[in-house]
C-alpha cells in the first residue's frame, strides 16, 4: 500500500483488477483515493513505471475534461511514484440503479445528458473506455458526472469513439434494457448534435465493429 495511505482513516469501497479505491478527507474535504496496485509478475522497475505513468495520464485526462466542460472529479494530489491518486467525492445517485428507478421520460432526459458529455468528451480527443451507467452519477443539480477515467486515452479515431458508444449501448442493453431503444435514440440525438458531421464516421465504425462480433459469434456457434 502507498505510503501516504497509512494511518489515515480510510474505507476501502472497491477492489479490482488493477487499483483500490478507498474513501476517506483530504484537508477537510471528503475525497477518493485511488491506489493501482502492484503486478508481482511485473520486473519491479517496470511496474512502477507503468502504474506510475497511468496515474499522470489519468490525472491528466480529469483536468483536461473538466476543462472542456465534462462533470467529472477535481483532483486533488497525484504521486506518480506511489501510483496514487486523490480526487474529489462525488455525492449523487448512481445511474446504474437510478435509470432503473425513474420514469421513461427522467431517463430519456438522462440520456440526453450523457450523450452530450460523451461528445464533449470526444471533441476534446478523449476517449473515456468505460462509459457504463456504473460510471456515472446524478448528483442534486441535475447534472450527470462521468466518473473513473482509468480506461481513458487521447484520440480522435473515429473506431475510438465508436467503441465508447457501443459500450453504452451494451451497458443499456444488459442492464436497462426496459429503456433501451428511447434512451438510445436519445443519446445518439444529442451526440450527433455536437460531434456533427464526424459522426458520420464514427456510426460507419459502430457499424463495422459490430458487424464483426456477429462474424465472430456465428463462427463460434458453426
Amino acid at each position: 500500500m502507498a505510503s501516504i495511505l497509512e494511518g489515515r482513516d480510510l474505507h476501502l469501497i472497491y477492489r479490482g483488477a488493477e487499483a483500490e479505491i478507498y474513501l476517506g478527507s483530504w484537508y477537510g474535504r471528503k475525497a477518493i483515493f485511488k491506489y493501482r496496485i502492484p503486478k508481482s509478475y511485473r520486473i519491479k522497475e517496470i511496474d512502477d513505471h507503468i502504474r506510475g505513468r497511468r496515474t499522470i495520464l489519468e490525472a491528466r485526462i480529469l483536468r483536461d475534461a473538466k476543462n472542456a466542460g465534462i462533470p467529472s472529479p477535481t483532483v486533488y494530489y497525484v504521486d506518480p511514484p506511489e501510483a496514487l491518486l486523490v480526487m474529489s467525492y462525488i455525492d449523487g445517485f448512481r445511474l446504474k440503479e437510478y435509470i432503473n428507478s425513474t420514469s421513461v421520460d427522467e431517463a430519456i432526459t438522462l440520456s440526453r445528458k450523457i450523450g452530450c458529455c460523451i461528445a464533449r468528451l470526444h471533441k476534446a480527443g478523449i476517449q473515456h473506455g468505460d462509459p457504463t451507467t456504473s460510471n456515472m452519477i446524478l448528483v442534486g443539480d441535475g447534472r450527470v458526472f462521468l466518473v473513473d477515467y482509468g480506461l481513458s486515452q487521447y484520440t480522435v479515431k473515429a473506431e475510438d469513439r465508436a467503441v465508447d458508444l457501443i459500450i453504452f449501448e451494451r451497458a443499456l442493453l444488459s442492464v436497462h434494457y426496459k429503456v433501451y431503444r428511447c434512451c438510445m435514440k436519445a443519446f445518439i440525438e444529442e451526440y450527433e448534435k455536437i460531434l456533427g458531421e464526424e459522426y458520420g464516421e464514427v456510426k460507419k465504425r459502430m457499424e463495422e465493429i459490430k458487424a464483426r462480433g456477429r462474424y465472430v459469434s456465428r463462427r463460434l456457434l458453426r
